[in-house]
């Protein structure tokens, strides 16, 4: 009986983990989606961007206890919204980050810029780069919640759908073992 309950927690597990990990293709928490992004990049959906939140997403089973982490600070404002104020040293980044996109474009021998689409692609994210580096001191920016992990009905459901499967499993399972006899 006791291994019948360590395999349910388990399918439950990897199940939802992939059900979770499934989150950042879908771009919502299941069916509600998450808000657009303000600043577009390039580069690709926000929350996908470099995978490393994705990837950062552990489960841990404990007994009877399924939790999920991230080993990332920014995984929790992420997944619950909220809002963070910016300090000097953000700003000192978004600056380096500025000039660094800024340096990148690329000039003729003149030192004329070149009319290409990586420079127009620079050229707007160093421009990203400043607005936020001229954020006064101590402004407060609004992260909308864009849930990755947590409870939701198609959560409860998939449960559901596990139990009902690995029930039916052991009853034929002891129903073998009851004809044997």
């Amino acid at each position: 009986m006791q291994n019948f309950v360590t395999e349910f927690i388990r399918d439950v597990a990897i199940d939802l983990n992939d059900e979770f990990d499934q989150n950042f293709e879908r771009k919502a928490f299941f069916t509600d989606s998450w808000p657009s992004v303000k600043m577009y990049n390039s580069k690709g959906s926000m929350m996908i961007r470099t995978g490393a939140l994705r990837n950062s997403i552990k489960y841990d089973i404990m007994g009877d206890r399924i939790t999920w982490s991230s080993s990332l600070p920014y995984a929790s404002i992420h997944n619950e919204g909220g809002e963070i104020r910016v300090t000097q040293k953000m700003k000192k980044y978004f600056w380096a980050m500025y000039y660094k996109a800024n340096e990148a474009m690329t000039t003729t021998k003149k030192g004329i810029l070149i009319n290409s689409r990586r420079n127009i692609r620079l050229a707007n994210e160093a421009e990203k780069w400043k607005n936020l580096a001229l954020m006064k001191e101590g402004y407060m920016i609004k992260i909308p919640k864009r849930q990755i992990i947590g409870n939701h009905p198609e959560v409860n459901r998939r449960i559901e759908t596990i139990w009902a499967s690995k029930s039916e499993n052991f009853l034929n399972y002891m129903t073998q073992i009851l004809r044997r006899r």
